[in-house]
């Protein structure tokens, strides 16, 4: 019969023994299952009847699967006033889900009534929780493996030399760069090691005329030969008749020996607008010869980058026009001048800058100012940087910690200290002019260490 046919649909309530509840509910669907609850039959006028089976308390209810709901009737309530197409469709949507056995199981256990399942109702969004549903809880259990996977021997299977030897035979025969096999370690270079080398590289690069007496070697392992004073003193004069004079000379000097003495005082941990509180002492101690206008110009410089310097340097009557010069741009800046030791700080200094002795006047050693003045280097316990220092045959009053040269080393002893180089700006072909032949050893500074060999 069709659903138009239907004109009035009562559910009619049979009591039974010691069971007083409904068979049905006005606000759900029913679904009866066959042999449990209610059933449906047609009656005369054509309506619905529902009929009420006594079932035994004893027998087991069995829950039926979502294969069987096709065969069940519907008791459908007047409220919800469906067709029969609808209804069709609705329990078709149900028995093809893949989740209504897993809710149906939920369903049995909770307060519901054990023989009844309620359907939800279809829409957008219980269509989305469906296949939500089905992604999570649509494989059967059944299908879940008992048995652990084994991880072990299924690691042993794989042939870790023989898949490296594959790809290396491989890179081979095609002509790639190796990889190399796992034992293999691949070589590894600094930022400063050339990776491509083209030529071996040569270690001496400077070769002067005359035996050298000492050996001194750069951090890069180029040695570099001390020479006699009497062909450093050469080299000058060539140097100062083509265009290299002494004031030129002089500022190199100073430039080189303020970033060296800025270096040893600390440098930016030490200089910086945050450390005014500690300024750096330098007490530069200076004779009347250019060895002492050298030390004048470093003094200028290092007072020029906020570093508190006390200069001393003997009066003498008649001064040499270079010192002359010095002093009077000296004077422009915040250092202090002194020509007697008792002007000399007597707390300990950051550093001391020795330039008193000299190459040739050796007679100022037995002065008074000079002996009273090594004196008080002596005891004031501070580090020393002699620059430019005689050679080593003539006896040094002040033992210094580091010893800066000029252009090429001459031969320092060891109460020299630590013999650093500075350039100063020599031209190549001048060193070939006096017959040496050079190669720049510097890089990229303009003062580097040297080691003895």
């Amino acid at each position: 019969f069709r659903a138009g046919d239907i004109t009035e649909l009562k559910i009619l309530e049979i009591p039974g023994p010691g069971d007083s509840r409904q068979c049905g509910d006005s606000q759900h669907m029913d679904v009866a299952m066959p042999g449990v609850g209610c059933q449906v039959g047609p009656s005369q006028n054509g309506t619905g009847k529902v009929l009420k089976k006594p079932m035994s308390s004893s027998a087991p209810q069995n829950i039926p699967r979502r294969t069987d709901m096709k065969s069940q009737d519907i008791v459908i309530s007047p409220q919800q006033q469906c067709s029969k197409s609808y209804m069709d469709r609705h329990m078709e949507t149900l028995s093809q889900s893949k989740g209504f056995r897993r809710r149906h199981n939920s369903w049995s256990s909770s307060s519901r009534h054990p023989n009844q399942v309620t359907p939800k109702k279809s829409g957008l969004k219980n269509g989305q929780m469906k296949s939500k549903d089905d992604e999570c809880f649509g494989d059967d259990i059944d299908e879940i493996p008992d048995t652990d996977f084994d991880f072990e021997g299924n690691l042993a299977l794989f042939d870790k030399a023989a898949v490296f030897e594959e790809i290396e035979t491989y890179e081979r025969r095609s002509g790639t760069r190796s990889r190399g096999t796992p034992n293999e370690k691949p070589a590894r270079y600094r930022h400063d090691e050339n990776i491509l080398e083209s030529e071996p590289i040569v270690y001496r690069r400077i070769v002067v005329p005359q035996n050298p007496h000492k050996e001194f070697c750069t951090d890069s392992g180029l040695v570099v030969p001390s020479v006699s004073y009497e062909l450093h003193k050469k080299l000058l004069a060539v140097a100062e008749k083509h265009g290299l004079t002494l004031e030129r000379r002089l500022e190199m000097t100073g430039v080189c020996a303020s970033q060296m003495a800025l270096s040893l005082l600390g440098g930016p941990n030490r200089l910086n607008p945050k450390n005014v509180h500690q300024r750096p002492t330098v007490a530069l101690l200076c004779g009347p010869h250019v060895k002492g206008a050298q030390g004048i110009s470093c003094g200028r410089h290092l007072s020029n980058h906020d570093v508190h310097v006390i200069l001393f340097l003997p009066n003498f009557v008649k001064m040499l026009e270079p010192i002359t010069n010095e002093l009077n741009l000296f004077s422009k800046t915040q250092g202090q001048q002194v020509s007697s030791v008792k002007d000399l700080p007597d707390t300990p200094v950051d550093l001391v800058i020795n330039c008193l002795d000299c190459h040739e006047n050796a007679f100022l050693r037995d002065q008074p100012w000079y002996k009273a003045v090594v004196d008080w280097a002596n005891q004031n316990r501070a580090p020393v940087l002699s620059i430019d220092p005689p050679i080593s045959e003539m006896e040094l009053g002040i033992d210094a910690k580091w010893s800066l040269a000029l252009g090429l080393p001459l031969p320092l002893g060891e109460r020299a200290g630590r013999v650093y180089l500075c350039d100063i700006g020599i031209p190549q072909k001048v060193f070939q002019e006096v017959g040496i032949n050079y190669h720049s050893p510097f890089g990229c500074k303009f003062v580097i260490p040297l080691h003895s060999t």
